[in-house]
C-alpha cells in the first residue's frame, strides 16, 4: 500500500482520534442548560474589580461554556456519539506595560478573584523582562450587547437517534453507490462566550458550528488497488437546517461532473456520489505531467487561499513572532510598504472578514471586544494590509483593530487568529461552463486533497479530490494522480479569470492549529470558480529514479 494512499483512505477515520474533547462528558439534554447573564456579569465585575485593586491598568475577562457533539459512524454502524461541556473563565491584564493571564473553572467569586490576582502577579514578574510595554488599539466600551448565530434549527435539540440515522442513510446510499467501506461523521459546536472588560463591555454571545464529513473508499478486489473521495460540503457557522438538502441550494459543476452545495447539504445524495466516484478513481486515467490551464472550483480553492494567502498575511507570522505549526510568512513588511508588491494579478482581490453570514468565522464581537468587520487584504493584486489584533495594530500604522483575536478555550490565552479569508468573485459575468470553453488543454480540480507547502508559505503543492481533463473548450474524462506545484507569488500571478457572484460560496476548516501550546480555531475561505493559466502539473504515482 502507497502511503499517500494509505492516508487519503484512512484520513476521517483517523481524524476522529484527533477531535480535540475538552471538558467533562456529560448528557445530551445538559447541552440546553445555559448559565444565567445575570450570573455571568457578577463574576466578570469580580474579577475586573480584583485585577484593578491589584494594580491593572486594563483587564478583560472571557466566561465560557463550550459544548460539543460528536457522532461517528462506520459503514451502517455507529462508532461513537460523545457530548462534551467545558466551562470555566479566564483573566487578561496589563499591568506595568506587560501581559498576564490566568484562568480557572472554580466559578465562585473567591475563584474569580483569585484568577485575577493570579493574572497581576504574573504580569508583573513579565514586565521585569519586557522591553517594550503592550501597546492596545483603543477600544469603545459597548455596554451590555449579545450576539447570536442565526440559526433556524439548534441543533442540541435534534435527538442523536435522528442524526445517527441520517449519517447511516449517507453511508448506505454510498455502499450502493460502489464504496466498498463508508465513514460519515457530525461534529456540532456550540461556544456560550462572555466578555467583560474595563473598557466598559460586557458582551454575550451564542455561537454555532456544524460539519458533516463523508469517506467513500472503493476496492479492486483483484488488483487491492483501492480509492477514496471526500465530501463536498464545507464546514459551517449555522444551525442543523444546514442538512435539510435543499433543492435550490444546490449548484452543477461545471460539465455536470458533480453537485456542489450552498447554504444547505444533501448528505445522502452526496455520499451516493462519492461512492461513485470513488470506484471510477480505479479505473481513471493517469495523468500526464506538464503545464495546464487550471480550473479550480471553490471547494479546491479555499484551502489555497488558506495556506498561500490566509498564513502568510497573519501579522505575527510576518514579525516572527509565531512560527509553531504553519512557519513565518515570506510576505514580509517590506513588501507591504512598498506599495506594489504584485501578490497576484490585477484579477485578484482578497478580503478578510469575521462578518460573512453562515461562515465559520462570523462573530459580532471577538475575544477583545472589538466589533468584527471586513478589510482588504490585497487589492487589484497588490498586498494593502495584514490581519492585526489589539496589541499588533501601531506596528501597521492602524488606528484600531481588525478584530481578529480568537481563543479556543476559557483555559487558553486568546491572540491572533485568521479570519475568514476570501478571493472575491469575478466582475464579468462568467459561469464555469463558460469558462472551459477557452481552455485548450487544462485540469479541472473539484474538492480539497493531500498538500505541501514551505515554511514561508511560498512554494507548494497542492493536490485534490476529482480530476478531469479539458480538451479544446470541453471537460473530459476523469484523472488520477494530479497535484500542481508553484510558488504564491507565481501561482497568483496566474490568476486569469475568476467566475462571478454566482458561482461564489465557501470552504473551510475546522480544525486550523496556530500556536504553543496549540490552539484550534475555525475558518472558512470563499471563491468563485478561477482559472490559472501555465501551472505545473506532476504525476503523483511516478517514483523519481
Amino acid at each position: 500500500m502507497e502511503r499517500r494512499t494509505f492516508l487519503n483512505i484512512s484520513s476521517l477515520a483517523f481524524g476522529s482520534m484527533l477531535v480535540p474533547v475538552f471538558g467533562r462528558a456529560i448528557a445530551a439534554e445538559e447541552l440546553l442548560n445555559p448559565m444565567p447573564i445575570a450570573a455571568k456579569k457578577m463574576l466578570a465585575d469580580t474579577a475586573l474589580g480584583a485585577a484593578t485593586k491589584a494594580g491593572a491598568s486594563y483587564c478583560d475577562v472571557r466566561i465560557g461554556r463550550y459544548l460539543n457533539q460528536y457522532v461517528i459512524t462506520r459503514d451502517l454502524n455507529v462508532e461513537n456519539v460523545v457530548n462534551t461541556e467545558s466551562a470555566g473563565i479566564g483573566v487578561r491584564v496589563v499591568c506595568n506595560g506587560a501581559y498576564g493571564f490566568a484562568a480557572t473553572n472554580d466559578m465562585t467569586p473567591d475563584g474569580v478573584a483569585g484568577a485575577a490576582r493570579q493574572a497581576v502577579a504574573i504580569a508583573k514578574a513579565n514586565a521585569k523582562l519586557q522591553s517594550e510595554p503592550v501597546q492596545l488599539a483603543p477600544v469603545k466600551g459597548v455596554g451590555e450587547v449579545s450576539w447570536a448565530t442565526p440559526v433556524k434549527k439548534d441543533w442540541r435539540t435534534v435527538p442523536v437517534k435522528e442524526k445517527a440515522e441520517l449519517l447511516i442513510a449517507a453511508n448506505k446510499a454510498g455502499l450502493e453507490g460502489g464504496a466498498a467501506f463508508m465513514n460519515s461523521m457530525l461534529f456540532q459546536v456550540n461556544q456560550q462566550k462572555y466578555f467583560a472588560s474595563t473598557d466598559g463591555s460586557y458582551i454575550d454571545q451564542d455561537i454555532q458550528r456544524l460539519w458533516a464529513p463523508v469517506s467513500a473508499t472503493a476496492v479492486d478486489k483483484a488488483t487491492g488497488k483501492f480509492r477514496s473521495r471526500q465530501g463536498l460540503s464545507a464546514p459551517v457557522g449555522m444551525g442543523y437546517e444546514y442538512l435539510d438538502g435543499r433543492k435550490e441550494d444546490k449548484i452543477k459543476a461545471a460539465g455536470g461532473v458533480a453537485t456542489l452545495y450552498t447554504n444547505s447539504y444533501d448528505i445522502v445524495e452526496d455520499a451516493r456520489a462519492a461512492g461513485r466516484d470513488a470506484k471510477r478513481k480505479l479505473t481513471a486515467k493517469t495523468v500526464v505531467p506538464g503545464k495546464y490551464d487550471l480550473m479550480l472550483s471553490p471547494e479546491h480553492l479555499y484551502l489555497t487561499i488558506h495556506e498561500s494567502v490566509g498564513h502568510p498575511t497573519e501579522l505575527d507570522r510576518v514579525l516572527g513572532y509565531e512560527a509553531n505549526y504553519a512557519g513565518t510568512s515570506f510576505a514580509t513588511l517590506d513588501k507591504w510598504q512598498s506599495k506594489n508588491f504584485n501578490y497576484g494579478s490585477k484579477l485578484v482581490n482578497i478580503v478578510a472578514d469575521k462578518v460573512t453570514p453562515g461562515s465559520l468565522g462570523n462573530v459580532g464581537y471577538d475575544d477583545e471586544g472589538v466589533k468584527t468587520k471586513r478589510w482588504d487584504i490585497i487589492k487589484d493584486g497588490v498586498l494593502v494590509n495584514y490581519q492585526a489584533t489589539r496589541d499588533q495594530a501601531h506596528i501597521i500604522g492602524e488606528k484600531e483593530s481588525h478584530g481578529c483575536s480568537y481563543a479556543d478555550s476559557w483555559s487558553n490565552v486568546q491572540f491572533q487568529r485568521m479570519p475568514n479569508v476570501s478571493l472575491q468573485a469575478g466582475k464579468k459575468k462568467m459561469t464555469p461552463d463558460e469558462m472551459v470553453k477557452d481552455i485548450k488543454k487544462g485540469i479541472y480540480i473539484v474538492g480539497d486533497g493531500s498538500f505541501s507547502i514551505d515554511q514561508q508559505r511560498y512554494n507548494f503543492q497542492f493536490g485534490g479530490q476529482l480530476f478531469y481533463e479539458i480538451n479544446n473548450g470541453k471537460i473530459g474524462q476523469m484523472l488520477e494522480d494530479v497535484a500542481y506545484q508553484s510558488n504564491t507569488q507565481e501561482f497568483w500571478n496566474a490568476c486569469t479569470a475568476i467566475c462571478d457572484e454566482r458561482d461564489w460560496r465557501m470552504g473551510g476548516s475546522f480544525f486550523d492549529g496556530k500556536g504553543q501550546p496549540p490552539q484550534i480555531s475555525i475558518v472558512s475561505h470563499g471563491s468563485s470558480t478561477a482559472r490559472f493559466n501555465g501551472i505545473n502539473v506532476i504525476n503523483t504515482a511516478r517514483k523519481i529514479g
